[in-house]
């Protein structure tokens, strides 16, 4: 998947032109919350993060969705503190991802379809190269989780974990 960064954009994608799926659009939506929680954590963004993944897929998944998306982003957060992310409460800008709101969410959407080399290629740029085991193996939980519904032919490939 090729991003389509708009020109004169400051580096922001359209979101609708990123081809997501509705389930990867909410995990934006409740990424973002997340991401506040840790930068502003008098906010108790997080909170806003559960609420809004249950509103959108219920109480069974909706919870164990937003735990998954919570360890993701803790996961990259020590890898990254510098990710970029638009406010959550914005209006504005929901409909536009950051470079790297966006490949966040192009790892996840290939960890979802078992597209390893496209996924491997966006955990390395998501991560300036360090292809940190932790956030590795949070992405492949909650795309094991909440996978896209390609079927699988023969063994899955993985990303080889050290710990």
């Amino acid at each position: 998947m090729k991003l389509n960064v708009l020109p004169d954009s400051g580096g922001v994608i359209a979101v609708d032109h990123l081809g997501f799926d509705p389930f990867e659009a909410g995990v934006l939506a409740v990424t973002r919350h997340f991401m506040t929680s840790f930068d502003a954590p008098n906010l108790q963004a997080w909170q806003a993060g559960f609420k809004i993944a249950v509103e959108r897929w219920g109480e069974n998944i909706g919870l164990s969705a937003a735990y998954s998306v919570l360890k993701l982003v803790k996961a990259l957060r020590d890898v990254r503190s510098d990710f970029d992310y638009h406010d959550p409460l914005c209006t504005d800008a929901r409909v536009w991802a950051t470079a790297d709101e966006a490949q966040l969410m192009r790892m996840l959407h290939h960890m979802r379809r078992d597209q390893t080399n496209d996924a491997r290629d966006a955990l390395d740029v998501l991560t300036k190269g360090r292809m940190d085991p932790q956030v590795i193996r949070a992405g492949l939980t909650l795309a094991a989780r909440f996978g896209a519904g390609v079927p699988r032919r023969g063994p899955r490939p993985a990303f080889h974990v050290v710990n």
